[in-house]
């Protein structure tokens, strides 16, 4: 056998046990290469992330449990929950106008998918238009055939089968609000919601703690919904965001590192009058390509500016695009992260000692 027989008899048998020793069939764990979501173990999912690392890698596609890791005894402010930024804007959504739809997207999965992948927040935009309440991008601040993406009751009665399924379970709604008076009850009521309402009198009006999470599951009161329309809070019983929650700015101005500036709307985010803190983190124009590093280590690092732009307070809720893409953790990891520090003052949920003081951490 010549030289070169022999260079390519242990070529071939340094692939062979490459390939062999390669994981596979449900057992590749985090960042372990792989070819399908097969190859990876639950929780996770087969993903490329060119600005992250070569080829494809097992990365997490579903959030921590906090309520199950731990309690769900406590107010509902003492927790985080990963919230979809224009969750109804997907990818590849059917269309529901006689033209093609001619805007971005945010997300690339259903409703249905985000919450059973642990979206407990939707932002979401609505509009009047076609006769009907519906999610839309807007042009010249008005929904067009071309940026309509479909009727609300379609998204909302998605809701509303997650809310039955998983009787344990809360969702935020936070509204962008274009909709004249009354259009957003009667869609919320005609999707079967209103039996879940989270009524505007028991919310905290100068900056208390909310109602436990165990109340509101007890209660049933397992909807909140806010819209950016101030008079339907006293007219239709709508919370007014503005009333119970602080915003950073959102699109390019709040991904500025080392700065957390409140928007426009939003009281300065050290104003605890107001209960609940959302960061935002996407660009203005969503990237698919930049938003797996966006939702990794830069996102970590923003919530720590705004804990400080905050008054030392940790995100409620952290909004994100394309929210399953990432370097490896992702925003599931950054959700662990601000659980760990509202519930334990870890830096990971997985840290906290269940039933321990602030500050027990396991190693």
């Amino acid at each position: 056998m010549n030289l070169y027989q022999n260079l390519l008899v242990i070529a071939s048998v340094s692939i062979f046990l490459s390939v062999a020793s390669a994981c596979s069939d449900g057992q590749c764990k985090l960042l372990d290469e792989c070819s399908s979501d097969g190859d990876c173990e639950a929780g996770l999912y087969c993903f490329s992330c060119s600005q992250g690392f070569s080829g494809s890698r097992c990365v997490r596609s579903t959030i921590s449990d906090q309520f199950k890791l731990l309690n769900n005894s406590l107010p509902f402010n003492k927790y985080a929950f990963l919230t979809t930024h224009n969750a109804y804007a997907i990818d590849g959504y059917p269309l529901h106008t006689p033209v093609p739809r001619v805007t971005f997207t945010n997300q690339e999965d259903m409703i249905t998918d985000q919450l059973n992948n642990g979206a407990r927040g939707l932002m979401l935009d609505t509009y009047d238009f076609d006769g009907d309440v519906w999610m839309c991008h807007s042009f010249g601040g008005t929904c067009h055939d071309y940026t309509a993406f479909g009727p609300a009751i379609d998204y909302l009665k998605e809701i509303e089968a997650f809310l039955s399924a998983n009787p344990e379970e809360i969702v935020t709604l936070i509204l962008e609000d274009y909709v004249g008076p009354n259009g957003l009850t009667k869609v919320l009521t005609d999707a079967g919601l209103m039996k879940y309402w989270f009524p505007v009198s028991n919310m905290p009006k100068n900056g208390e703690d909310w109602p436990l999470v165990s109340d509101m599951v007890a209660n049933n009161q397992r909807l909140l919904v806010f819209t950016s329309i101030q008079s339907k809070e006293a007219s239709e019983g709508i919370a007014y965001q503005w009333n119970y929650m602080v915003e950073n700015q959102y699109g390019n101005g709040g991904m500025q590192a080392g700065s957390c500036p409140n928007r426009g709307e939003s009281s300065a985010l050290d104003d605890k009058s107001k209960s609940l803190v959302l960061v935002n983190y996407f660009h203005s124009m969503s990237s698919k390509l930049e938003t797996c590093k966006d939702n990794s280590g830069d996102l970590i690092n923003m919530l720590h500016t705004c804990y400080a732009a905050a008054g030392n307070r940790w995100a409620n809720f952290v909004a994100i695009d394309y929210y399953k893409r990432s370097e490896g953790g992702g925003s599931f990891q950054a959700v662990d992260t601000l659980n760990g520090k509202l519930l334990c003052g870890c830096d990971d949920i997985h840290a906290c000692v269940p039933g321990s003081t602030s500050g027990a951490c396991t190693p």
